[in-house]
């Protein structure tokens, strides 16, 4: 399973924007709009498709597309 590739599809979806123009330093609020009913849609995704489970405290930490790539890369 591509982590990386998941990541931007469902951030692609959510935000709207080409999953190609999304960087990882991108901001999820500032820079690609994901507001609070977003961020929650965006961590039941990311929990369905990669089939794990991220904590409020983690997912507390997911301020920019890095923050979540670099948080499954740190469970892989």
């Amino acid at each position: 399973m591509d982590v990386k590739k998941s990541v931007l599809e469902i951030v692609s979806s959510l935000s709207e924007r080409d999953a190609g123009q999304i960087t990882p330093d991108m901001d999820l609020v500032g820079d690609l709009g994901i507001d609070s009913p977003k961020a929650l849609q965006l961590l039941l995704e990311l929990e369905e498709r990669l089939e794990v489970e991220i904590s409020d405290e983690d997912a507390a930490k997911m301020n920019t597309v890095g923050d979540i790539l670099d948080y499954f890369a740190s469970r892989a």
